[in-house]
């Protein structure tokens, strides 16, 4: 069965990150709760790029800020379809839903992703 992926990459204030890595700890409980198999998020630690576009670009990274970039792991698109409908409906998401984000959700990117290599 192909595994399939959901890929973010955000900017958080580095004053929130962690209150950001509070909330992500928690929802990453909620959607393991519920059968991801994969929760990560990582803060960047080197972002200059010589040979690449860097993440920055795609989150207009404003001073005081850093990229975060993360990724829940599920079985298959289904998969992740039944399992993102039972995170929605979860009351600790709501309740996170009802407080202002530590990150600017207007220039937060994601997709969905096939995996073609798994090593």
């Amino acid at each position: 069965m192909p595994l399939y992926v959901d890929g973010f990459l955000l900017p958080v204030p580095k004053r929130n990150l962690a209150a950001y890595r509070r909330m992500s700890k928690a929802a990453g409980k909620v959607w393991r709760d519920h059968g991801a198999l994969e929760y990560r998020e990582c803060a960047a630690d080197e972002m200059k790029a010589k040979m690449a576009a860097p993440f920055t670009r795609g989150v207009k990274l404003k001073r005081g800020e850093t990229v975060v970039f993360s990724w829940i792991v599920y079985k298959s698109r289904a998969d992740r379809n039944r399992v993102n409908a039972k995170v929605m409906k979860d009351p600790r998401i709501a309740k996170m839903m009802k407080t202002k984000p530590p990150f600017d959700d207007k220039r937060m990117g994601w997709a969905g992703f096939k995996v073609i290599v798994a090593a």
